[in-house]
């Protein structure tokens, strides 16, 4: 993998320095061919053509030449460096690591405050022919969520990478990705410079476009060039991911690396979720002193909420957990992926199967002289950067945490469903034919592990159908996929497909059963409790909602593509078309708010905010763009006409699903 990398950056600069050979023989040519007018014959115009012509000779080669002349700042902003004298204990756990690993010692070593660790390093055009000092980065939202052996297998690994000299290829494809990148994407000065150039007179112009065309050509060629460098450096990216686990491996054993990796995307959903709710308190200048105390409940709360153990105050997830809500059998090798999956990484690790060295599952942040006051000191910088308009309110974790159950509590369904009803909505049953019927299943069987997987399995398979689909159509470039173990060329994905549907229709027909005994299990009840009237009231009226959400939601997602272009540069005559193209769209979606305000099924949950907003958005013909500039304050009304729109079909939607679900459980508890 590292000889392909190699090959493909030598490749690169051959076509590079082709690319400029014929920039070079461009200029010459047309320096001499502009000489070779004027003196044949001057006068104006041939002085106009031959100047033309050098002009555009030189506009190539500044095209070509530019990268040079750019300088990367790299923001370190968010990163604090440490030193040995500032955390002795963490840097002695650091030379353990670098002894066994036999590499070097970081150059810098930095914390950041997210749930991350990672190398990285100075990386100019001169650092592909000078050895390169790598830094290490490690993330206090990861030491918080991870044990000491956990952390010293997430350090082992980075440090695999320091002792890979196949780091080096990743210096040669950096900066054979600026060059590009800068040639493909950094053009606004070179466009300032062709623009003005062209502007000069008619005979300029035309050898301007003509430039510009040389220079669409070039662009071309080296998008296709970028396709090759890149996709054998992923290639060989992954490779070196499965080294540094297996390095990791070799220093504490496979599980430490193994449960890190299942725990961090917990990790890292719980932290966001606490940015999240500060970043909703910032109009109310609310703020917390320590997020990662906080972070640390909200994993152990999802964990012990989903069945999951908690040993040493860290969440233990397991393969079988996270594999729960993705049945997915069809694998297609992402050539583009620069890691490969959690999935893969694991079970290559559990191949390798090597004994757990000195364990120490002491929690990792104790690696560090203050603990607390670190997390604290990176608390104060992620709000840094926030102004507050009122004195400032600090959350204590007792705030944080009521807050935060009654916000979880209302936004998901008992633990009787066991997750029956987070992906699915209930099914659309005909009361009229369930009339003599009775259940015949009991409550344990209605929403068992069982029943749960086939509502996860029949999306996957859903999913999978789509997937192949696409393929059969020729939208993915790709000879051949795997599906549950078994390989397939992609001319045969529609006989895959006859299949699967098949399988489809059969897990959609178990469903809707399931979901007719689970209705005839919480009438009986409701008629045990003359509340059978009240039942069926709610199952119409959550019926009706699923019946016209699709349709609702439509107009938004009309009105959001119709929109998509505000957020793109765009020629002023490109903009005034898709104008006209967008009002046609939000003509019907004004209608469809109307409607909403009118509706008093959607009126618990449109606040007073949301009507005055929706109401001045209704009230005139608002104009976006006035010819040369769009219209900020005009854009976010409309903006904020769309987020609540969707909020407000969607909440609703769900409290009403939720108001039935929260009602059988009252019938369950009743009984």
């Amino acid at each position: 993998m590292t000889t392909k990398a190699i090959l493909s950056v030598l490749f690169f600069f051959l076509v590079y320095i082709f690319l400029i050979i014929c920039g070079i023989g461009i200029t010459v040519l047309a320096a001499i061919g502009g000489i070779a007018i004027i003196a044949a014959k001057p006068t104006f115009i041939t002085i106009m053509i031959g100047a033309g012509l050098l002009c555009m000779g030189i506009l190539v080669l500044i095209f070509l030449f530019k990268f040079m002349f750019v300088k990367h700042k790299v923001d370190r902003s968010h990163l604090i460096e440490i030193t040995r004298e500032d955390e002795p204990r963490l840097f002695a756990f650091i030379d353990e690591i670098v002894n066994v690993v036999e590499t070097d010692f970081p150059k810098k070593v930095y914390l950041s405050s997210d749930v991350n660790a990672c190398v990285f390093y100075d990386s100019t055009f001169w650092s592909m022919f000078l050895p390169i000092k790598k830094n290490l980065q490690i993330g206090v939202g990861l030491v918080n969520s991870v044990s000491e052996i956990e952390l010293k297998a997430i350090l082992a690994h980075e440090f695999g990478h320091f002792s890979q000299k196949s780091m080096k290829v990743g210096s040669y494809v950096y900066n054979v990705n600026q060059i590009i990148h800068n040639m493909l994407y950094d053009n606004d000065s070179y466009n300032s410079i062709a623009q003005s150039w062209g502007s000069v007179n008619g005979y300029f112009a035309f050898f301007t476009a003509l430039a510009v065309k040389i220079v669409g050509g070039i662009q071309w060629i080296l998008q296709q060039v970028y396709n090759v460098v890149n996709i054998s450096y992923h290639a060989l990216s992954r490779q070196m991911e499965f080294h540094a686990d297996a390095v990791a491996a070799s220093v504490t054993g496979s599980k430490p690396l193994i449960t890190s990796l299942l725990r961090l995307d917990l990790a890292d959903h719980s932290f966001t979720t606490v940015l999240d709710y500060y970043g909703k308190k910032i109009s109310d200048s609310i703020t917390t002193e320590n997020l990662y105390s906080q972070q640390s409940f909200v994993m152990n709360f999802i964990a012990v909420n989903s069945n999951l153990k908690v040993e040493n105050d860290l969440p233990q997830l397991t393969p079988e957990f996270l594999s729960r809500f993705n049945k997915s059998k069809l694998v297609i090798e992402n050539k583009w992926g620069t890691h490969p999956s959690t999935e893969d990484r694991i079970k290559e690790l559990e191949r390798l199967n090597l004994d757990v060295i000195n364990e120490n599952n002491a929690l990792a942040i104790g690696l560090f002289n203050d603990g607390v006051a670190l997390q604290n000191k990176f608390t104060n910088k992620v709000f840094s950067s926030v102004t507050y308009t009122n004195n400032v309110v600090f959350h204590n974790n007792e705030e944080f945490v009521k807050e935060y159950k009654k916000d979880f509590f209302a936004n998901s369904f008992d633990v009787i469903y066991n997750k029956y009803y987070d992906s699915k909505n209930p099914e659309i049953l005909d009361f009229n034919s369930l009339t003599h019927e009775s259940a015949k299943k009991d409550l344990k069987d209605l929403f068992s592990n069982n029943a749960v997987d086939l509502i996860y399995s029949t999306i996957s398979l859903e999913n999978d159908i789509n997937t192949l689909k696409q393929i059969a159509g020729g939208n993915f470039e790709i000879k051949s996929f795997s599906y549950d173990g078994h390989k397939f060329f992609a001319k045969n994905a529609q006989e895959l497909i006859n299949e699967l549907e098949l399988d489809l229709k059969k897990s959609k027909e178990e469903i809707i059963e399931n979901d007719k005994q689970i209705y005839l299990y919480f009438l009986e009840l409701a008629k045990n409790q003359n509340k059978d009237i009240e039942l069926k009231e709610l199952y119409k009226k959550i019926f009706e909602l699923d019946k016209s959400y699709d349709e609702r939601i439509d107009f938004y997602i009309k009105m959001m593509n119709a929109s998509e272009f505000i957020y793109r540069t765009c020629p002023v005559e490109t903009i005034n078309q898709n104008m006209k193209l967008l009002k046609k769209e939000e003509e019907k979606f004004r209608k469809q708010i109307e409607k909403l305000l009118e509706d008093n099924v959607y009126r618990p949950v449109i606040t007073v905010e949301m009507r005055v907003s929706f109401n001045k958005y209704l009230s005139e013909e608002w104009v976006y763009f006035n010819g040369n500039q769009y219209l900020e304050e005009v854009l976010q009304l409309l903006t904020e006409s769309l987020v609540n729109y969707q909020f407000v079909i969607s909440r609703t939607f769900f409290e009403t699903k939720k108001e039935l679900l929260d009602y059988q459980v009252q019938l369950l508890n009743h009984e």
